[in-house]
């Protein structure tokens, strides 16, 4: 009788224990729904990383460029006409305007603008130097790049197709009789410059202000100058979120091997020391590789980008009117020796 009330009461016991499966479902689906939670939350925060990033990257192929607000007439009694033709590729146009020199001229200076800017650029300021080099009786080319365009926009390629472009005012001035061409580029523009010189030798010589040449991480300390980003994970963010909006990788550009070669044309290359947005040094390793006997350079103590001849305007035409005056007598040389 003991043992079998025992049982009993141990039968009795056992029935009254919760089954575990009670207890844990509830535990389980909170979690469940805690798990989902903070996957919609960590997913909801990386598309937020996404599209800011994406965003900077928009905002890099497609800059705000203010609009013309004078010509050359107005601002300096210059007679113009207006100008239009095809990119070299034949995927862009390009506008602009052309300037005849004083008297007949087979010598022209076609001005590359920089990023952000359009063929006014205020800040170097580019009438004032369009007049000057006007006065050495040198046709003028002032074009936009198609980033700058208000009517065929096309978006920043970190001088791909803005090489393109070049080279289509290039010819551009060439059938009008040109037989002397000289490309004047200022930041980017002077970057594209040198990548256009890689497939052309119609160029006889080039000046260059402020040289930029994109590549990841010149084009991150650029964008940190507005917004402070982390380099990780914010510059391969970038790099690579930018090519759906330019449809160029920095893989495919030629700022590398512009860096790398020595020109067979004069190149002057004018560089400030306090230039914040293109490292000085990139412009003194490009003007040490060239070996013309033209080349040669002005690294301006305290000049920052673009401003050289802002700041120091006789010194500035002094030298490049020197540097003209030594491409011109060399390419007559040249001529008459033929």
């Amino acid at each position: 009788m003991h043992t079998s009330a025992t049982a009993t009461k141990t039968q009795d016991s056992l029935r009254f224990i919760p089954s575990p499966s009670i207890k844990t479902k509830p535990l389980s689906r909170r979690r469940r729904i805690w798990v989902a939670l903070l996957s919609s939350l960590l997913l909801f925060g990386l598309l937020l990383v996404l599209a800011f990033h994406g965003f900077i990257a928009w905002f890099i192929a497609y800059p705000y460029v203010a609009p013309l607000i004078s010509n050359p007439m107005e601002a300096k009694n210059l007679a113009y006409s207006d100008v239009s033709f095809p990119s070299a590729s034949g995927r862009t146009a390009v506008h602009g305007w052309y300037i005849p020199a004083p008297q007949d001229s087979v010598r022209t200076i076609v001005f590359s603008h920089g990023y952000g800017a359009n063929r006014e650029e205020t800040w170097v300021p580019m009438y004032e130097l369009t007049e000057r080099v006007h006065t050495l009786n040198y046709n003028v080319l002032l074009f936009d790049y198609g980033y700058a365009s208000k009517i065929d926009r096309a978006p920043v390629t970190g001088g791909q197709e803005e090489a393109q472009q070049l080279l289509a005012a290039i010819d551009y001035v060439r059938v009008q009789g040109s037989e002397e061409i000289i490309v004047w580029g200022f930041s980017m523009g002077a970057g594209t410059a040198l990548q256009a010189a890689l497939h052309t030798d119609a160029i006889d010589a080039l000046i260059l202000d402020s040289t930029f040449l994109a590549d990841p991480d010149t084009l991150f300390d650029n964008v940190r100058a507005f917004v402070q980003l982390p380099r990780f994970p914010s510059k391969p963010l970038i790099q690579a979120l930018l090519p759906l909006w330019t449809g160029t990788s920095f893989s495919q550009l030629q700022a590398e091997e512009a860096r790398q070669t020595a020109f067979d044309l004069p190149i002057y290359m004018m560089h400030g020391t306090a230039d914040d947005k293109a490292p000085v040094h990139i412009a003194e390793a490009v003007s040490a590789l060239q070996t013309h006997p033209l080349s040669g350079g002005w690294i301006v103590p305290g000049g920052k980008h673009e401003l050289l001849f802002q700041v120091h305007p006789e010194e500035y035409i002094q030298r490049t009117a020197h540097f003209l005056s030594q491409v011109h007598a060399d390419d007559v040389t040249v001529v008459t020796a033929q």
